[in-house]
């Protein structure tokens, strides 16, 4: 009887050797990727390092606090050097100002408050660089996202980090069926950020202590209001605050400076109950307040769904899950119900504050590590 030759498979899933495994690695210049590179490396993969020149970094050159800037290209061009690997430079600026900039200024102006490292994810880095890696003949992509991916039982499953401070599933959730059985996330099952600068310090690589970045990587020092003023500076034009009938209480300087939730910096005084910002009207030029109990919603229509269900998301009437409305938050007890294959109405068992168009709505399994996809929030 013949015996099974078959090679056991490798730590990225292959049943060859690491040699003969190519994997391209997206490097942003920061310790996660870099770590994930060397490791690869070290493991004997045949990795090619890919870095993404996303916008026009001229002022952002030395900027810290945000990816994909001049001294991260730099940063990454040198691990390679170190651990040697071949390293390629990308020029995405046009794909990424159509693709995620324009967008996230018009979901801005439109009152929402938009997310682009999703979409950024979701557009760019594993759609056009994934469709890139495999243009190298790479058996998969390696990133260093904080998210995990599992064999179930009926292929890969997207599972959230082991280290609940580093979770990165929020930003993750459109990951298709089909990119998820490409891709592979080496650090999501480390207990904690320290473990990963532990392994930049064993490889001896250059960013073993640089510092995480804070920012979207197109808004320096955070300051959205710049960005959007440079987009359209019509978003910057003053305007009234008014009440929910429409009375005006103040004036402001361009609804690009508020965000729904807000309470400080408003200018209305003497009022024995505060006010927060509960909607941004571009076209009217104005913001509305309103007390904090309209900012409590239950339900919420969320549409462009990304279901990673094993049964089809249509195929039940509702769905008990878990559902995260912000990055910051924990996920809440929810009911999601079908509406067509990409839209549902989610009903929070609890109201929380502050759901806003714009954000995303991540589906977990109750008391699981799981995601099940999830959606955008609009207005309905």
């Amino acid at each position: 009887m013949a015996l099974d030759q078959t090679p056991p498979l490798n730590s990225l899933g292959f049943a060859k050797a690491p040699a003969d495994t190519r994997v391209v690695v997206a490097m942003s210049g920061g310790v996660d990727s870099s770590v994930v590179a060397a490791m690869l490396a070290d493991e004997g993969y045949d990795v090619v390092g890919v870095t993404l020149q996303l916008y026009d970094h001229g002022a952002a050159l030395a900027k810290k606090g945000a990816c994909c800037a001049g001294v991260d290209i730099q940063d990454a061009r040198r691990v390679a050097e170190e651990m040697g690997f071949p390293h390629y430079v990308l020029d995405y600026e046009n794909v990424f100002k159509d693709a995620v900039i324009d967008e996230f200024a018009d979901s801005y102006l439109g009152g929402a408050t938009p997310v682009p490292c999703i979409r950024c994810n979701e557009r760019v880095k594993f759609k056009d660089l994934l469709e890139t890696a495999k243009d190298l003949e790479a058996d998969c992509m390696a990133t260093g996202h904080y998210i995990q991916r599992k064999m179930g039982e009926s292929g890969p499953e997207l599972h959230a980090a082991a280290d609940g401070n580093r979770d990165q599933s929020y930003f993750l959730f459109s990951t298709t069926e089909e990119q998820l059985s490409y891709l592979r996330f080496p650090l999501g099952h480390l207990p904690s950020k320290d473990d990963t600068r532990a392994l930049a310090a064993k490889y001896g690589l250059v960013v073993a202590d640089k510092p995480d970045s804070q920012d979207i990587c197109f808004v320096p020092n955070g300051d959205y209001a710049a960005v959007i003023r440079k987009l359209r500076p019509e978003a910057a034009d003053p305007g009234n605050i008014v009440d929910t009938e429409g009375n005006v209480l103040a004036k402001h300087e361009g609804v690009i400076h508020y965000t729904i939730g807000q309470r400080r910096g408003l200018g209305i005084g003497g009022l024995a109950d505060p006010l927060y910002v509960v909607r941004l009207d571009a076209e009217r030029k104005e913001v509305v307040v309103g007390p904090k109990s309209m900012l409590a919603t239950r339900k919420i229509p969320v549409r462009e769904i990304n279901w990673l269900g094993d049964e089809p998301l249509t195929s039940r009437s509702e769905w008990n899950i878990a559902v995260r409305v912000r990055s910051t938050r924990p996920p809440r007890d929810a009911i999601l119900r079908p509406i067509s294959a990409t839209e549902a109405e989610v009903e929070l068992l609890t109201a929380e504050e502050g759901v806003s168009p714009g954000q995303a709505c991540v589906f977990y399994g109750p008391e699981s590590t799981r995601i099940f996809g999830g959606g955008w929030i609009h207005r309905g």
